[in-house]
């Protein structure tokens, strides 16, 4: 099941990757680039960061098939038709929620402590879409007025948590990816962030940087 989830985390990420190289007129090849890069970048830290080498996609190299067949699907489709608004966003917090217990679960394989495991669960979430919108030239989303990282910390968090309390009994993965995602759509649709950092004496909202805080 994990494995599959995995695959199906690579297939969205792959293509946001995608659909953020289309707003800014990417050709074909970018397209590849830049949907490998959001597929498969997060699970390289995390792999590089716990030693387990080589990383997943050198010791199986479908996941580069799948993520190049999803960017080149991606790309043939939105030639031809017009994709929602607001489809890169939802596709994203899909992909940030499966990755997110993905990389706490292999953090837990490797014999992670908790709060290395939950750290891994978020790493794996964001970093591939932190390296899509950097080289798309957005500002990265965990560094918006959005709460983009802290869903996946919270559910990295309730999935490692389930399994230390009952690791036979609760879906933790199923409850802590609900738990991402859940958190991800519902500041996607009502703008929720949390509270910003106003030092004493500082006039406020105008003094914020253009970044905004850190979610």
């Amino acid at each position: 099941m994990m494995h599959y989830l995995d695959l199906f985390g690579t297939v969205i990420f792959a293509i946001t990757g995608a659909l953020a190289a289309g707003r800014k007129n990417l050709d074909m090849f970018g397209v590849v680039v830049l949907s490998l890069a959001t597929a498969l970048g997060g699970g390289t830290l995390r792999d590089v960061a716990l030693g387990s080498l080589p990383v997943f996609w050198v010791s199986d190299p479908l996941y580069i098939i799948i993520a190049t067949a999803a960017s080149l699907g991606t790309f043939a489709v939105a030639r031809f038709h017009r994709l929602p608004e607001g489809l890169l966003q939802v596709a994203d917090a899909f992909g940030l929620a499966v990755f997110t217990v993905i990389g706490a679960e292999r953090a837990l394989e490797k014999g992670a402590a908790a709060p290395v495991a939950i750290l891994m669960g978020m790493v794996t979430g964001v970093a591939g879409g932190m390296i899509r919108d950097i080289l798309s030239g957005e500002v990265p989303l965990i560094l918006r007025r959005e709460i983009y990282a802290t869903a996946s910390l919270s559910g990295a968090a309730v999935f490692v948590g389930l399994g230390a309390v009952c690791p036979t009994l609760c879906p933790g993965m199923w409850i802590g990816a609900a738990v991402t995602l859940g958190l991800r759509l519902a500041a996607i649709k009502w703008d929720l962030s949390l509270p910003q950092f106003f030092p004493k004496g500082s006039s406020g909202a105008d003094d914020d940087p253009p970044t905004g805080g850190r979610p």
